[in-house]
């Protein structure tokens, strides 16, 4: 009997095991209007109150301006097909990474990943705090800009915040992610209910001749159009979400149209709400939009901007760092940067030498740059590699036709975006040549240097000097490696 019944026992632990994926995948399966709703989330950040006057700026006039914002959502949706087809395919984590690896090989994959820690991502987390820092600053400087020193001062405490917080909780970074969240939807509504009741009243007046004075060239074209696809920043990450997705071949398409729609929507109402109280002149002369929109239309109660904008940007910067810093974890423990950087605190067991790093990282680009300058070194760099994804795409379709695509976009799509993508890489050189673009691509070659050194060649010498430094650092921060790395 004994025997029998611990037969039976065994037989029901086994198959309790071999249930149990089929249970875990059951309970994070989503349907289409969960899909929906995280990539509006995912998309919505700072950059709708950070955008509209770099956009206005290159093309001069109201109705380009709409134009670009419209094409920055076709474009998106575009993109974000091609990467659905691509996430679909290579169901492996590490956004463009895998993809440029079976592509193209390595080299161009650990390009991407050294471009990503050192430009790509701390820039994008320095946009979102010097955005956050202008927004709080706005109310004490009435009628006059703040000073660039209190500006960044503000936003190296606001990187340091939130990577003090990301390091020493988990819980905690996620409750100040959610919390957030909520908060840059409700800003969204009501500038977008503010506007609307402003149209219907009659206030047109700056809509009329709205292409008069326009004087287009490719260089302020492409350099409207990083400034829209900055507030759209977020539609390269909707793959993600593919593993989790219920019927992923039909709703994943879906979603995408439909959230993209919602948000190229929600920033074309933006954009007309900020032209019914000011005319292009003052738009371009205003510290901080979303501010001077609140001052003239929802007086007294125009605090509530400044506020809930503030708290958009920091929910932004949150999940920036929260991103990045797995990142740089994932790079230190593949071998891509010091191994210490893949280590864990003994005591919060959080990734705190990759969020440490990302957050110095971040603090060194706010010291020379402003906004703009940034978000067009953040947008050359992405725009690089966004297209070398997607020609990698391309090239895939003759050279790994083995590969099972549950979503298989029409071929022009892809080649459509690929030539998109040269455009804004080239044009704004051609047009407008600065030596931050030469910067920028041989700060990206540079890393073939470390790549041989470190990576491929594994000289004795480069790792005597990176044992000693990984083991002082260990000691100082009090980090472990993980036990084991997942599979």
């Amino acid at each position: 009997m004994e025997e029998t019944s611990l037969r039976k026992r065994k037989g029901d632990e086994k198959s309790i095991q071999s249930s149990e994926p089929k249970t875990m995948s059951l309970q994070k399966e989503l349907g289409l209007f969960s899909g929906t709703c995280i990539i509006v989330g995912t998309i919505i950040g700072s950059g709708i109150f950070i955008s509209p006057k770099s956009v206005l700026s290159n093309m001069e006039a109201v109705g380009p301006c709409l134009i670009v914002w419209t094409m920055c959502g076709v474009l998106a949706t575009l993109g974000a097909l091609c990467f659905a087809e691509l996430g679909t395919m290579i169901t492996k984590s590490g956004g463009e990474y895998p993809y440029l690896m079976e592509a193209f090989g390595p080299i161009p994959a650990y390009l991407f990943s050294w471009s990503s820690l050192f430009v790509i991502k701390p820039s994008s987390f320095a946009i979102i705090c010097l955005s956050f820092s202008e927004y709080v600053c706005a109310p004490f400087y009435p009628g006059c800009s703040p000073p660039q020193a209190v500006i960044k001062f503000l936003a190296a405490a606001a990187i340091l915040l939130i990577s003090t917080v990301n390091a020493l909780s988990v819980r905690l970074g996620s409750y100040v992610q959610n919390v957030f969240t909520a908060t840059k939807m409700v800003i969204v509504v009501i500038i977008i209910i503010s506007g609307l009741v402003l149209l219907a009243q009659g206030n047109t007046k700056n809509f009329e001749n709205s292409f008069e004075g326009t004087s287009l060239s490719m260089g302020s074209i492409s350099l409207a159009l990083y400034n829209g696809l900055w507030a759209y920043d977020g539609w390269n990450q909707l793959n993600y979400i593919t593993e989790e997705l219920r019927n992923p071949s039909r709703n994943l398409p879906l979603a995408i149209i439909i959230g993209i729609s919602l948000v190229t929507g929600c920033y074309i109402l933006m954009n007309v709400s900020y032209f019914t109280v000011m005319t292009a002149t003052e738009l371009l002369h205003s510290q901080a939009v979303a501010v001077t929109f609140g001052d003239r239309v929802l007086y007294p109660a125009s605090w509530i901007v400044p506020l809930f904008v503030a708290f958009s940007t920091i929910g932004a910067a949150n999940g920036s760092c929260f991103t990045a810093g797995r990142l740089v974890f994932v790079a230190g423990r593949e071998g891509h940067m010091l191994k210490v950087l893949s280590y864990i605190s003994v005591k919060r067991l959080t990734p705190a030498p990759a969020i440490i790093f990302h957050s110095m990282i971040a603090i060194i680009y706010i010291i020379p740059g402003d906004i703009n300058s940034l978000v067009n070194y953040f947008s050359f760099a992405a725009w690089l590699f966004y297209g070398l994804t997607i020609t990698g795409l391309i090239v895939m379709r003759f050279t790994r036709k083995e590969l099972k695509r549950p979503i298989k976009v029409p071929i022009f799509i892809p080649i459509l975006v690929t030539l998109l993508s040269v455009f804004l890489v080239l044009a704004p050189i051609i047009s407008k040549p600065a030596w931050e673009y030469l910067y920028c691509v041989l700060f990206m070659l540079s890393g073939l240097v470390f790549y041989f050194l470190f990576v491929h060649y594994k000289f004795r010498w480069a790792q005597k000097i990176s044992k000693p430094l990984t083991m002082h650092l260990q000691m100082l921060m009090e980090v472990v490696p993980p036990e084991e790395a997942p599979e």
